[in-house]
């Protein structure tokens, strides 16, 4: 008995220890596992990191191209737009130049019914032996109306003729003071017109939307009316008040679809609708 109790002792003692090692790998173990489980989490939050890094670069760069095309789109419409603002602004120029021609065609066509008017009733005078004054002659004095028509008509020519110059600052005031001395005249409405258009040339578009209001509320059944509505269409999408510039080309259609602007307005009014599809 003696020589077994140290033996058990020994034999305890032994096993305690090497239970004790076993417990320390098995903690050293856990700390590996965890520490290549970490390890391997931040690798693959990196790897996500990075892919999700790219991701958004590309789409970025999508981004970009497509907001360079819809601006290129943009500016070529804007460049389109111009070109057919120069042309109507031609063509204005034409149609006025035509209504010049054509009241001095009319003045001139009167002036010689009024001229045989009078030779008639001088020649019917002589044939019925009348005597005296025979009423005026072609040589006569022209009337105070007569007068007053022809500076009315030089009054609007050079006032047209500043515009076409370039001078489109002059051109305004030269019509507005035109409308004032003469606002029953049959040019009062074109004159209103290139007053507008006259501020739209000079880049004041609130001042061209303006004037072309009062065309339209002073002379409502004016063939003008419709060129107005196109020019306040235009300065409203200088303005960049697109919603604005549709609303006035689609009243422009509907109440004067067979006008000579409908066609312009019916083609700016698709290219507006067609940025606003794309946007």
């Amino acid at each position: 008995m003696r020589l077994l109790i140290p033996f058990l002792l020994l034999f305890f003692s032994v096993a305690s220890h090497a239970a004790l090692f076993a417990d320390n790998d098995a903690r050293d173990e856990i700390v590996k596992l965890r520490k290549y489980v970490k390890e391997e989490q931040d690798k693959r939050i990196t790897e996500l990191q990075a892919k999700l890094d790219a991701s958004e670069k590309s789409r970025q760069a999508l981004e970009k191209r497509l907001a360079d095309m819809e601006s290129g789109q943009k500016s070529q419409m804007m460049d389109w737009m111009g070109q057919i603002d120069r042309l109507n602004l031609e063509i204005s120029r034409l149609r006025g130049q035509l209504e010049v021609n054509t009241h001095e065609l009319e003045q001139s066509q009167q002036r010689q019914q009024q001229f045989y008017t009078d030779l008639d009733a001088r020649l019917r005078k002589l044939e019925s032996g009348v005597t005296g004054n025979v009423g005026p002659t072609p040589n006569a004095m022209p009337s105070a109306a007569a007068v007053d028509s022809v500076a009315e008509l030089k009054n609007y020519e050079a006032a047209h003729e500043l515009f076409k110059a370039g001078k489109y600052k002059e051109s305004a005031e030269a019509f507005d003071k035109f409308v004032q001395a003469y606002p029953n005249s049959k040019y009062a409405p074109s004159a209103q017109y290139w007053i507008g258009y006259a501020n739209f040339s000079q880049k004041n578009y609130k001042a061209a939307i303006a004037s072309q209001q009062v065309l339209i509320q002073r002379y409502p059944d004016n063939q003008k009316v419709p060129d107005a509505m196109f020019n306040i269409a235009n300065s409203q999408i200088q303005l960049a008040d697109l919603d604005a510039a549709k609303q006035t080309l689609r009243a422009l259609l509907d109440k004067y679809p067979n006008s000579d602007a409908a066609p312009l307005a019916k083609k700016r009014l698709t290219v507006l609708e067609s940025v606003k599809s794309k946007n």
